[in-house]
């Protein structure tokens, strides 16, 4: 099983990085899905109708998402339906979305599940905890299991992916908007990276104007953050799966500069 993960969508830039450059990515690599992580889709912040069905013409199967997913308040009813959206499984119940999606693929089954971390985020579960109570369900189903792990701190990131080290296909961090080197399959066959990246404008402050930032920085007043236009980037890994067993064979960093 060959699967496209692609790092956080950032606003217009990374829609149209997407549109441009997905056809010929999904030949290339000959994949049998493309999931993307899709909170940062909407201006930079949040996912809307328009721009989700946008991406899902370009040929993205399913989002995964965090704590940005419901920024966009008209966007609300619309996450409640659509399925192919992954909210953060140790959010609480009541938070609009659905907590897994299981996506049919030519050789198999794809499940997709979503967390968020709690070092220097907002209040969430235990994603330990939030994701073992639905394991045995999601295995039951089939052995191919997709985990991004949305959060900021790195060691919780890498401590998780030992924790899921055999139980899951890989698990995959967001949310930092930079991509780190450290891709590998974990002893019992989990890919691993503890950042995926962004895909968007990376002449910025993780999508953001640098001006407005850099203001910020000098005299403390809050800025509107506006989705910067320069230095557009493709951050991605490839996956390749034992669709049989679960097991991780390979995972390749993607980090492209787009003209």
């Amino acid at each position: 099983m060959k699967i496209l993960f692609i790092g956080d969508i950032f606003g217009k830039p990374g829609r149209a990085i997407i549109k441009d450059c997905l056809t010929d990515l999904k030949r290339e690599f000959a994949t049998d899905a493309v999931i993307a992580n899709g909170e940062n889709v909407a201006q930079g912040r949040g996912i809307t109708e328009k721009t989700a069905t946008e991406l899902f013409h370009a040929g993205i199967d399913a989002f995964t998402s965090g704590n940005h997913l419901w920024d966009q308040k008209n966007a609300l009813e619309y996450i409640k339906t659509e399925q192919r959206i992954v909210k953060p499984l140790n959010y609480p119940a009541q938070s609009p979305g659905f907590s897994s999606f299981i996506l049919d693929v030519a050789n198999g089954k794809l499940a997709l599940l979503c967390l968020v971390g709690q070092a220097f985020m907002s209040p969430a579960g235990f994603p330990h905890e939030a994701i073992d109570k639905i394991l045995p369900e999601i295995q039951s189903q089939t052995p191919n299991i997709l985990v991004d792990f949305h959060a900021e701190a790195t060691a919780e990131k890498r401590a998780l992916g030992f924790y899921l080290d055999g139980k899951v296909s890989a698990l995959l961090g967001t949310h930092t908007h930079i991509q780190t080197a450290d891709e590998e399959i974990l002893p019992g066959g989990t890919a691993y990276i503890t950042d995926v990246g962004m895909t968007g404008p990376h002449d910025s402050v993780i999508g953001t104007e640098k001006k407005i930032i850099l203001e910020k920085l000098l005299n403390g007043i809050p800025q509107r953050y506006d989705v910067a236009q320069n230095g557009w980037q493709l951050n991605a890994v490839f996956l390749e799966f034992d669709e049989q067993k679960g097991r991780a064979i390979s995972i390749q960093r993607i980090r492209r500069k787009i003209s």
